[in-house]
This record gives C-alpha cells, sequence and structure tokens, in this order.
C-alpha cells in the first residue's frame, strides 16, 4: 500500500489539512472540519504525518452538510458482485438500479420516491463531466453509464435533495459524482467467462511517464442473456489518462470511447406469457434493440492553498444511439406493428470553475465559495421514426436543437461557536432553448432562468453525533423541443396538428430534511434522516410519442437509515432501509397515488477479506411493491435478490473470483408497468380490431423479468 507524505502549516487559525484522498472532497471544494476552524493567535507548524492513499470509510462528522451526503471507497466496491456497470450507484444509499431493455441501454433508477426513468431528477458526473443527456431522444436527463469500467472507479460521492449550491439541473432527487482512478496499484488483465454466453477481456495498467503517470483500460464483452431472442451484446471500451499531482492538487487529461451494439427483449405483456404464447425470457419482437457510442475528452486541474482551492473541469463529448422499441405491439398500427426508433446525436462542450476562500469574517471562521458551469448541447439529429424490422416508413419528428446553459453560484459557510455552523448558498441558472424542427410550426427559441436559495445548519458534534436541518430550492428542465411545441407532430395521434400547449421550461422543486450521523458506537457510521420534496406541477416531453403529456404537482416525503460497520480490516458489514410515500397534491377522481414510485427498499452487504487466500462477499437487495395506477387497485411485485463472489488469491500475481448472480434463482422482475396493448393475435378483438379506426388496447401489466441464477468465473493476471 502506498504512502503520502503531508505536511500542514497554521497561519492566524488552523489551515485546511487536505485529505489524503480525493474521496473526502466537500462536494466540489474543500471539505471542511469544524476542528479545523478554530483561531489560535500564534503560527504553529504541524508535525509531518503519514497516511495511506487507500483507508477505510472515514468519518464525515465535522465534514458533511446533511444527513444524506456520502462517499463510497474503493474498499467497498471491491468486493461487491454487480450485473450490469451502473449498478455501482447501489452503494448510494436508497437507490434501485435495474433495466427494463438490452443491456446496451442506460438503466432504470429508483431514489426518494421517484421513478427516474432513466436518469430524470438524479445528476450523475464521471471525472466532473455531466452523464444526463437534456432534450434526449428516449428521454428526458437520459443517463447512460455503460461506458463505465466498475474496476477503475476510485470513488462515488453522492448527496440527496436539492441542497448543494454546486448541484442545478436533474438533482432534485439526488448527485452522484464519480471519479476514476489515476493510478494503478498493479497492471493486469483479466478474463471472465460465464453463462449465457458471457465473454469480457479486460486490461488495464498506468506508468510514470513524463514526471506524472500514464493510465490505459480496454475492455471489450459480450453476452446474450438468458433471453430466447439472444441478446448479442458486444461492448468495446478504450480509456487512457495522463495525469500529475493528486486529484487535490494536480491535474489529468483524459480521452475515452465507448460503443455498443445489442438486440432487446423489452418489456413483454403478461398475458402473452400467462398464455403460453412466449415464454418467460421471450420476446415480442425479435428486432427491438440498439447502438450507441460516447467518445469523450476530459481535463480536470485542482490547486489547494493554505487559504483556499481552485478547481476546473473541462469537457467534449461526441454521443450517438439509434434505439428501435416496441412497447404496444399491434395497438396504433395492427399491420405494421408499432416499432419505432429514437435517433439522437450531438456534441457537448462545457466545463464548471468553482474557487473556494478560507478566512474570518467578525472573527467568525468562514469559507466562501464561488462557482460557474456553462454546456452546450448542440444537438443535430433528434429524431423519432415509425419502423418496421428497423425500417423506417414515417417521420414524427426530425429535429435539430441547442440547448444552451450557464450558471452562476456562491456558497458561504460560517462556523459559529465550536458546534454550530451554516451552509447559506444561492445559485442561478439560465437557459436557451432553439429548437429547428421538421414541422416548421414547431420552431423556436425560448429563453429561461431561475434562482434558487439553499440552507443548513449542522450542530455538533456532541458524543460524536452531529444533527442536520436543511433546506433549498431546485429545479427540473424540460425538453427544449416541448417549449417550442405548438401542433401535434404525432401522424398515430387523433390530434395530429391540432394545437398543443407548450411545456413550461424550467419548473420549479424544493425540499426540506431533517437528520443526525453518529459515531456513537465505535467503527459504526450511522445515519437518519427525514425528508420531503415538493414538485410544481410538471408538464414533461414524452419521446415514445413526440408530443407533451402533463402531470400534476406532488409531494414526497420519507426516511432513511443507512449503517456502515467494520469491526476490523477482515469484516465490512453494511445496511441501509429507506421508505418513502408519494402522492399528487392536487384533487382528482382518478386518484392521488403517483404511478411506478418507489415506496420501501433495502440493502444488507457482508464483505470478508481476510489476510489468507480467500475472499468473499455477500450482497442483499429489496425492492418493494409500487402502485402502478392512481387509484391504487393494482401493485406491482415486490423483489429480493441476492448476489454472492468469492475469491482466492493462487500466488502475488494471479487471482481467480466466482460471482454468482441471483444466488436464490428467484423468479422475480426487474420493472413492471400497467399501460394497454395489443397482440397480433388479438386483431380480431373488439380492444384490438384491426378494422376499427381506433383501439383502446388490453390494459394489463407489462414486464421484464430479473435474469436467472448466472455463475461468472474470472482470472486475472497482474504485473
Amino acid at each position: 500500500m502506498k504512502k503520502i507524505i503531508i505536511q500542514a502549516r497554521l497561519r492566524g487559525w488552523q489551515a485546511f489539512l487536505p485529505f489524503c484522498c480525493a474521496f473526502h472532497v466537500h462536494a466540489g471544494g474543500l471539505p471542511l472540519n469544524s476542528s479545523q476552524l478554530d483561531t489560535p493567535q500564534s503560527t504553529i507548524t504541524l508535525p509531518t504525518i503519514t497516511v495511506t492513499a487507500t483507508p477505510t470509510k472515514s468519518s464525515l462528522l465535522g465534514v458533511a452538510d446533511t444527513a444524506s451526503q456520502g462517499t463510497v471507497t474503493q474498499a467497498q466496491l471491491r468486493n461487491r458482485p454487480i450485473l450490469r456497470p451502473a449498478e455501482v450507484l447501489e452503494t448510494v444509499p436508497g437507490l434501485i438500479v435495474t433495466q427494463h431493455s438490452g443491456d446496451g441501454k442506460a438503466n432504470q433508477y429508483f431514489l426518494r420516491g421517484f421513478n427516474l426513468d432513466h436518469g430524470t431528477d438524479l445528476a450523475s458526473f464521471v471525472d466532473g463531466a455531466p452523464v444526463n443527456m437534456p432534450s434526449h431522444a428516449h428521454g428526458q436527463g437520459y443517463s447512460d453509464l455503460n461506458f463505465l469500467i466498475p474496476e477503475l472507479v476510485n470513488f462515488i460521492q453522492y448527496r440527496k435533495g436539492p441542497y448543494n449550491a454546486a448541484d442545478g439541473d436533474f438533482a432534485s432527487a439526488g448527485s452522484v459524482r464519480i471519479q476514476q482512478l489515476h493510478q494503478l496499484k498493479d497492471n493486469f488483465i483479466e478474463l471472465t467467462g460465464g453463462s449465457n454466453g458471457y465473454e469480457r477481456f479486460l486490461a488495464a495498467g498506468s506508468t510514470a511517464y513524463a514526471g506524472g503517470q500514464l493510465l490505459g483500460a480496454v475492455d471489450i464483452s459480450h453476452a446474450n442473456g438468458p433471453w430466447n431472442n439472444p441478446e448479442n451484446s458486444q461492448k468495446q471500451n478504450v480509456q487512457l489518462r495522463y495525469s500529475r499531482g493528486t486529484v487535490n492538487d494536480g491535474w489529468s487529461l483524459a480521452l475515452s470511447h465507448y460503443q455498443s451494439t445489442w438486440g432487446s427483449t423489452d418489456q413483454v405483456a403478461l398475458r402473452a406469457i400467462d398464455s403460453g404464447q412466449i415464454g418467460r425470457f421471450g420476446t415480442l419482437n425479435p428486432t427491438d434493440g440498439g447502438m450507441t457510442n460516447r467518445t469523450a475528452a476530459t481535463f480536470n486541474w485542482a490547486e489547494t492553498t493554505e487559504t483556499g482551492q481552485r478547481k476546473l473541469d473541462l469537457f467534449a463529448l461526441h454521443y450517438q444511439l439509434n434505439l428501435f422499441s416496441d412497447f404496444t405491439y399491434y395497438l396504433s398500427n395492427p399491420i405494421r406493428g408499432d416499432q419505432f426508433e429514437q435517433s439522437d446525436q450531438r456534441n457537448i462542450f462545457g466545463g464548471r470553475y468553482e474557487q473556494s476562500f478560507l478566512g474570518n469574517f467578525l472573527n467568525f471562521p468562514v469559507e466562501n465559495k464561488l462557482g460557474f458551469s456553462a454546456r452546450d448541447d448542440v444537438i443535430s439529429n433528434d429524431g423519432l421514426f415509425l419502423t418496421e424490422n428497423r425500417v423506417r416508413y414515417d417521420t414524427i419528428n426530425n429535429d435539430r436543437v441547442n440547448e444552451a446553459t450557464a450558471a452562476l453560484y456562491a456558497e458561504n459557510m460560517t462556523k459559529w461557536t465550536p458546534s454550530f455552523r451554516s451552509v447559506l448558498g444561492l445559485r442561478t441558472d439560465v437557459y436557451h432553448f432553439d429548437v429547428d424542427a421538421n414541422l416548421e410550426a414547431n420552431s423556436g427559441n425560448v429563453t429561461a432562468y431561475k434562482t434558487s436559495p439553499k440552507l443548513g445548519l449542522i450542530f455538533g458534534p456532541f458524543d460524536h453525533t452531529e444533527y442536520y436541518v436543511n433546506y433549498g430550492y431546485g429545479f427540473h428542465s424540460n425538453d427544449a423541443r416541448g417549449t417550442a411545441l405548438k401542433v401535434n407532430p404525432d401522424p398515430r395521434d387523433a390530434g395530429y396538428l391540432t394545437p398543443i400547449q407548450s411545456v413550461t421550461p424550467l419548473v420549479r422543486t424544493k425540499g426540506g430534511e431533517i437528520g443526525l450521523r453518529t459515531e456513537l458506537v465505535p467503527n459504526l457510521h450511522t445515519t437518519l434522516a427525514l425528508w420531503q420534496l415538493d414538485s410544481d406541477s410538471e408538464l414533461v416531453f414524452t419521446g415514445d410519442a413526440g408530443t407533451t403529456e402533463a402531470s400534476r404537482p406532488s409531494r414526497r416525503r420519507g426516511i432513511e437509515w443507512t449503517n456502515y460497520y467494520q469491526p476490523s480490516k477482515t469484516w465490512q458489514l453494511d445496511f441501509d432501509l429507506a421508505a418513502s410515500q408519494s402522492r399528487f397534491t392536487d384533487q382528482d377522481p382518478a386518484g392521488n397515488r403517483i404511478p411506478d414510485s418507489i415506496g420501501t427498499t433495502a440493502s444488507l452487504g457482508v464483505a470478508f477479506t481476510p489476510r489468507g487466500s480467500w475472499s468473499a462477499g455477500l450482497r442483499m437487495r429489496y425492492f418493494g411493491p409500487r402502485t402502478l395506477i392512481e387509484d391504487n387497485s393494482a401493485r406491482s411485485t415486490s423483489s429480493t435478490l441476492f448476489n454472492a463472489e468469492a475469491g482466492y488469491q493462487f500466488s502475488k500475481r494471479l487471482l481467480g473470483k466466482i460471482e454468482i448472480l441471483n444466488l436464490f434463482n428467484r423468479q422475480v422482475n426487474d420493472i413492471e408497468y400497467l399501460y394497454s396493448s395489443c397482440l397480433r393475435s388479438e386483431s380480431a378483438t373488439a380492444a384490438c380490431d384491426a378494422n376499427a379506426g381506433t383501439r383502446d388496447g388490453v390494459l394489463d401489466r407489462h414486464i421484464h423479468p430479473a435474469e436467472p441464477r448466472a455463475a461468472r468465473v474470472s482470472l486475472r493476471l497482474s504485473f
């Protein structure tokens, strides 16, 4: 284990001691511990201290602003079996990552009473570059994390609620910031094979070069999955990074390219399974699937001094997706079927600069932050097409969009007493939407802005316990095309070319939270949070239809309890429990339940890493039932899944590992929806009459089953 020598000098008051590892960075700035803000009158030179570069989870007392923020370390990821790359986010307490389609598509996320779809209201960043895609062809805030290489994740910082000035759009439920490694302890080649045609080759290494570190990785995989129509997923991922210094005091330049193709078994009507028309892993359209690629360049720079920190993140990305889906089969078109293609091609440019200043105000120690961010999405192809067997035969929309945004934010932290500090933030976001639609009536441009104040009060620590009160305003942007929409562009709809209401560009959210963080029991880190989030009435752009869809004002509230216990270097245990209630706040005869909103989740993990050759990990995830309709007359089933992992060190250079996913082979569902559809065999029924101008379809559950038990075996050769 490598070591870092840190020297600190105090001048007038205790200067900030940079934490030994980047995962202590305080959400885009310096982590201030309350003990580091005292104000002695003389200059003191601290002795040299030695810390390890890869410590286990450390205390956030005196550092955190809320009870619901935290950091996930490499140690917590090391013995965690995962099915898909984005499942590293399930280390965030209460966050569920699942899938309703092929594994090349962005995952489905659930958190704090939200079905976040593919990322809406959960802001995600990798090495400072945003992952969410605004005005995306498939869904607002689309977050595809399939380009992640889990073995290269250094740490994950997460925050929940709209309380942090550094977080803007898509962050009402929370935000996650993923930092990747700059250097490897050992270079390695890893080969993995497993059930259902799973094959993976991963090679990664780093070396000293020109006064810095050069790191490269190649990740190639193939899988068919358990589906009757083989997925034939093929992924290629290449990353190259050059860095100098550390994350807190240095710079790095990274280049990456990811591409993927896949066939997809989308969610299917349950009646097709129950009738024997298809099996549990069958499909109703074997030509669904897609292809995507992402090429990115990121530059990160930070400088830490005794008086503060400066930080700069720059990014440039090229992105493309062609996605073929079919959710209703023969409801809209009884002859050709309902498959459609969503096409998205864009270039993204942007960055963020943030500077923090340590000082005094009326003899009270303070930290002030100023930040500026900007982003421009130049979308050359934002399209929705009707297709049959992946061949286009009609266009619903094929638009060009330029969406530019800039934000300015400030935050002040003042330590009023040794046991009380406040955090006050203010953020203003400005958006400009410019739409050039294939239907001239739907072209136009709109400018909008939102100002969002934030407040946090922190009391303690008292007897190893800290208390938090937080309140903040946030917002959610809508699809640029919806802001300019004037007529219905969908030829499948009876209201085709009739006037339609455009959407509100930026929609207000506001939330509050009280909580605590305690380390009263040695080696046990516990947090408890009670939260509430209100959303104004939203109009959202529906990518599957190319039109707007109204929703109602809502309120979500809940409780979260998280625990991390490490009694020794050998054992790690964690347990999380989250429960939430989601309701519409207006009156409607349809009911006040929010369909697909998550209710209860729980997770339990055990990792065993003795000094000997063996290591093991076991994970449990409970995904509770969810209402599927406003009157709560239909609810999804719950699911409980176990994943296990065991490793054996054959020699200093050779490591073997086996993963068992869905250990007990539970027949549960990844996702369930309730809506109407028509099967080909139902064309003669009243609900799906092929000769009728309109069809109501058959209201049914549509499910995507969880994958059955699967085994994966890996061999890693280090050098």
